[in-house]
């Protein structure tokens, strides 16, 4: 008992660190927008989107932005998040960053879930005090973008997988339930509506339940199932909204063909540049629906017709995805690219050194390699930004953390191993 209340005891301090350094970050940033009237973050583009959409929520209108209205560009979750401060304090910026500073630390709390529950406590908290202390984590935290809420909802949805695939492996003694199911599929839908990406993760889930686990086809036929029917029951008043506006059952956004275009079309460059859209105007003849297919149709036309410059604009966008420093202007200052490199190179470093002392644990691999790889295969299609890979960062941490204590466990033994007092015992 008093070993596990040691690791509790640093486990709060780490959280306490966490809090501390975004709130202060908070407060900085505050201080850096309030100096431009009318200026909202230090990012522009999604962030006013998001922060006007979370007015709409609060105040009950229509969940929809711009004008010709775009009713299915972002998925509720974020602004439904934003939306919480400014029913009760209003247009308060400051109030609405405190509240992500909480969720930022919670993010950190769930990355030691986490590495607890496919490592135990030592890597559950040293993952826990990188994203404590990692600066870009830190910041992200605090601006009014998706990532971090999203990365939180996320690190729930892997926590249940990791518990469900553990107990999958040990069917005939602790066998999973259907509430372990419910909890995997209805988390993976909760961070689905932070971040639309995620709707494929709990199909993954449900096939990787089906291919593995040592109960009966039958047995685990239904729980990947349950898997299924859950998000699906997670997302259903959101798909239903949509199919009541425009008459097809939607899941996720119609956001994906302009999103896919701005990645594959003749003036792509890997980092986005949605000018096309306002010059098109396709809103003005098309519904949202159409409008997505369009561009859809168009940017697979540009990739058939263009496989080299395909491939080109693949690898300039897995260069900013896997960018340690923002690719954004503001950012691009030494100071920050090397704060940028320290933090990050040593986080590559250990989770690779994890892969290799875990190559026979394919589900700590997956759980934790998984998302960063995922979200690159994406990306090879979409534009590239540190942005995409951030909320995977949690979830590498805990291989990382993995690396760590499995290298320095090993080099402790190969120590004690080679001691004169280990040799006499030997001998």
């Amino acid at each position: 008992m008093a070993w596990a209340a040691g690791w509790h005891r640093w486990l709060f301090l780490t959280l306490f660190v966490a809090f501390g350094l975004r709130l202060g970050l908070a407060l900085a940033v505050q201080y850096e927008v309030s100096k431009t009237p009318g200026r909202l973050c230090l990012i522009s583009g999604d962030a006013e989107g998001y922060w006007e959409l979370a007015g709409k929520v609060a105040a009950g209108e229509a969940y929809s932005i711009y004008d010709p209205p775009r009713r299915l560009l972002r998925m509720p979750g974020f602004p439904a998040l934003l939306a919480l401060p400014r029913l009760v304090f209003g247009d308060n910026p400051f109030a609405a960053r405190l509240l992500l500073v909480v969720v930022g630390t919670l993010a950190c709390g769930l990355t030691y879930w986490l590495g607890y529950e496919l490592s135990g406590h030592a890597v559950g908290l040293l993952a826990a005090i990188y994203t404590a202390v990692s600066p870009t984590m830190a910041l992200f935290s605090v601006l009014f973008l998706s990532e971090t809420a999203f990365a939180a909802t996320m690190l729930a949805s892997l926590i249940a997988a990791a518990r469900f695939l553990r107990k999958c492996e040990q069917a005939t003694s602790d066998p999973p339930t259907v509430g372990h199911a419910v909890a995997v599929g209805g988390l993976a839908g909760l961070a689905t509506y932070m971040r639309p990406t995620w709707l494929l993760v709990g199909p993954g889930l449900a096939m990787l339940t089906l291919m593995t686990g040592r109960s009966s086809l039958g047995q685990r036929t239904i729980l990947a199932g349950i898997i299924c029917l859950s998000l699906a029951v997670v997302l259903f008043p959101w798909t239903a909204r949509n199919a009541a506006l425009t008459g097809h059952w939607i899941p996720t956004t119609l956001w994906v063909g302009p999103s896919l275009y701005d990645g594959l079309n003749p003036t792509a460059t890997g980092d986005s540049d949605m000018e096309f859209f306002e010059q098109d105007r396709l809103l003005l003849s098309m519904s949202e629906y159409e409008m997505d297919r369009e561009y859809r149709r168009r940017a697979w036309k540009f990739a058939a017709e263009n496989p080299a410059r395909v491939i080109s604009l693949a690898l300039v966008k897995q260069s900013r995805y896997w960018s340690p420093a923002p690719n954004t202007p503001q950012f691009r200052h030494p100071l920050i690219h090397l704060v940028a490199w320290l933090s990050f190179a040593p986080l590559m470093i250990f989770a690779l050194i994890g892969v290799w002392q875990t190559r026979n644990d394919p589900y700590l691999i997956i759980l934790t390699a998984g998302p960063v790889l995922y979200f690159a295969a994406l990306h090879l299609l979409f534009v590239g930004s540190l942005r995409y890979r951030l909320p995977a960062e949690f979830p590498l941490s805990v291989l990382a953390a993995v690396g760590m204590v499995r290298l320095f466990a090993g080099s402790r033994a190969a120590q004690h191993a080679s001691s004169p007092s280990s040799q006499v015992l030997l001998n």
